[in-house]
């Protein structure tokens, strides 16, 4: 939607009449009775006490204004950050992939986000647009993820379901075209979505944990330790350093005893089965999507 600058509001009132001039007229308020000779000093000082006034009340006016426009720019100030991270990333990745693939591979990323976005207002959190931030992938702020752990776990999930649709939609477009660059863009975002569920916190698997099984956070962690030494890759390293610190602070805090705590992750136990009947069938889908798109690279 489209924002028409403001239009700036009259002068304020201030008892007289103003001339096109910064400065008020005295006027006088009985117009009906014989004209008196004031004394000349004051009807001075009159006079500049009220385009004192008058010019004060402009400037405070037109600064509302400006205010008032500032406030309604906001949203096009997000959604300028998104625009501007997404086109440096792009420019990140197309040093390693070239732009088509960089440019797909960031959209994949917005819509994985975007999933996120969607369900915080459907739990009626508010939430920023995404900013991506090169090869770490993209993030959203929020408050709070909802006010339990069933509300995060749908939070968690609603990213990967999302992006999964993101990636089937580039098998479509694969099939139909014939384009090995659509076939590469979809295993790629199969296994950017089966990555982030891994059972770890801040991934979203982790979050999905949060209402199934939080103890598998210990299993999820130890799980990517040894992925350092695997993919021998710096950004996997500061992903657990990350992953570290955020899983030692969630969990100190769950055992602390805190009836708010407790009371947070307590998840009836259909809503765990229902958690993790779509977690499982995520991973299902993801890994069958993956096996189907698998192209093999030719260094020749």
């Amino acid at each position: 939607m489209s924002m028409q600058w403001p239009p700036a509001p009259p002068e304020p009132d201030l008892g007289a009449p103003l001339e096109p001039a910064p400065t008020a007229l005295w006027i006088d308020p009985h117009p009906d009775e014989p004209p008196q000779q004031p004394q000349r000093s004051a009807v001075t000082r009159n006079q500049k006490l009220r385009g004192r006034l008058s010019a004060a009340g402009a400037a405070i006016v037109a600064f509302l204004a400006k205010f008032k426009a500032i406030i309604l720019f906001l949203p096009k100030i997000k959604l300028l950050a998104t625009l501007g991270t997404g086109l440096v990333s792009l420019a990140a990745y197309a040093t390693i992939w070239g732009w088509q693939f960089a440019a797909g591979f960031v959209l994949l990323l917005f819509v994985h986000e975007m999933g996120h976005v969607i369900q915080l207002r459907r739990e009626g959190v508010s939430a920023s647009p995404p900013m991506f931030i090169p090869f770490l992938g993209a993030v959203i702020s929020a408050r709070t993820l909802g006010g339990n752990a069933l509300a995060e776990a749908r939070v968690g999930l609603a990213g990967p379901i999302l992006g999964s649709v993101g990636a089937t939609v580039c098998v479509v477009l694969w099939h139909a075209t014939g384009s090995d660059l659509f076939r590469a863009l979809a295993y790629f975002g199969f296994f950017l979505n089966l990555f982030n569920l891994l059972p770890i916190v801040p991934l979203d698997g982790g979050r999905a944990m949060a209402a199934m099984a939080p103890w598998m956070w210990f299993v999820g962690f130890a799980a990517l330790i040894p992925l350092i030494f695997v993919l021998n890759s710096p950004i996997l390293l500061l992903i657990i350093l990350f992953a570290g610190f955020e899983f030692r602070r969630r969990w100190q805090r769950r055992r602390s005893g805190d009836p708010a705590e407790e009371a947070y992750y307590r998840v009836k136990p259909l809503d765990r089965v229902a958690v993790a009947a779509v977690y499982l069938a995520l991973i299902a889908l993801l890994v069958t999507g993956m096996h189907a798109t698998y192209l093999a690279r030719s260094l020749g």
